[in-house]
């Protein structure tokens, strides 16, 4: 009918190849709920934007070559993985500088505030919780187990929490892109330090050594709102269990109640409807906190798991009002 808005639509906010996203938008389509999907990263080749603010609050709408969707009929978000912000091709450098910096806060700061839209989560709150040290402050404080964990520049500090604490384990308190100066992107693993090996390298930047966990297992457990997801992962090969997937096998768990209510007020305090938290399970039973990835990877799990998460998930974004908190 002419005049009819339509229905409200669920923003799913990644690249192109992210399939994480693609599972829970397969189950949204199977509901007939409207997706429209974006990247940021297409702005503003194959992206275009027109918002206004004034006394009703925010309006406008979003534009792809095949796509529309009214900024005020959006449900949800999903913010999963986008691609950087990017520039027209062919600009000097320092406008092409701007123009990225015009977009990130022009285009996302449009997207963060949709007005009625739940996020999951919001892209802010995700930054927020990807600091290393926070999170295990923050984990500490909400009573959750945490390693003896240093965080340095200083070699002799270093060294002695080494001998202190060991064994230790070195961890990047961000895994960031590194070519060591090649071509081919590597990957920081998790590595055993002996003090011996902590040299005057450790004065270039922040360092993070932690004590060795004794761990008979690894879990994952994956959180949307109140519903926890907890998965033990056996057959790691070594410290870091991302280094052969292979050789992993998945058994679903509960999650003890004091870690529960532990995640619950992790994730209120910083905000968050969804986190991947990684735990140690010691012999005894406990889990201790290794980090959490507001934003993680969970696809990769057998069916039977992935497709609990993925319902979950659908559930959030298609009803905002009706949470499954309890």
């Amino acid at each position: 009918m002419p005049g009819t808005r339509e229905p409200p639509a669920v923003l799913v906010v990644s690249r192109l190849d992210d399939v994480t996203a693609d599972v829970v938008i397969e189950k949204l389509n199977d509901r007939a709920v409207p997706v429209f999907r974006l990247d940021p990263g297409d702005f503003p080749a194959a992206v275009s934007v027109s918002a206004f603010l004034g006394a009703g609050g925010l309006g406008g709408s979003l534009h792809t070559s095949t796509r529309r969707v009214d900024l005020q009929q959006v449900r949800s978000v999903y913010w999963r993985r986008p691609s950087p912000y990017g520039a027209p091709e062919g600009l000097p450098e320092e406008d092409a500088h701007w123009c990225v910096d015009q977009a990130r806060y022009g285009l996302g700061g449009i997207l963060g505030a949709l007005p009625g839209a739940h996020y999951v989560n919001h892209p802010w709150r995700n930054r927020d919780a990807e600091y290393k040290p926070a999170q295990l402050a923050v984990a500490a404080r909400c009573g959750l187990a945490v390693p003896a964990t240093l965080v340095t520049n200083d070699p002799d500090r270093a060294r002695r929490f080494a001998k202190d604490h060991g064994p230790v384990v070195y961890k990047p308190v961000r895994n960031t892109a590194y070519r060591g100066g090649g071509t081919r992107a590597l990957t920081v693993w998790i590595e055993e330090v002996d003090p011996s090996e902590i040299g005057v390298g450790v004065a270039g930047t922040i360092h993070m050594f932690q004590q060795r966990l004794d761990k008979v297992a690894d879990v994952r457990l994956t959180v949307v709102g109140g519903q926890q997801f907890a998965v033990r992962i056996d057959g790691a090969p070594g410290l870091d269990w991302r280094r052969d997937y292979e050789a992993l096998s998945y058994t679903v768990m509960e999650t003890p109640p004091s870690v529960a209510e532990g995640v619950r007020a992790y994730l209120h305090a910083f905000g968050l409807v969804f986190g991947a938290f990684d735990f140690g399970l010691d012999a005894h039973g406990r889990w201790w906190l290794f980090e959490c990835n507001p934003n993680g990877q969970w696809a990769w799990f057998p069916d039977r798991i992935t497709d609990r998460i993925a319902v979950a998930l659908a559930d959030r974004l298609q009803q905002p009002g009706h949470r499954h908190d309890h």
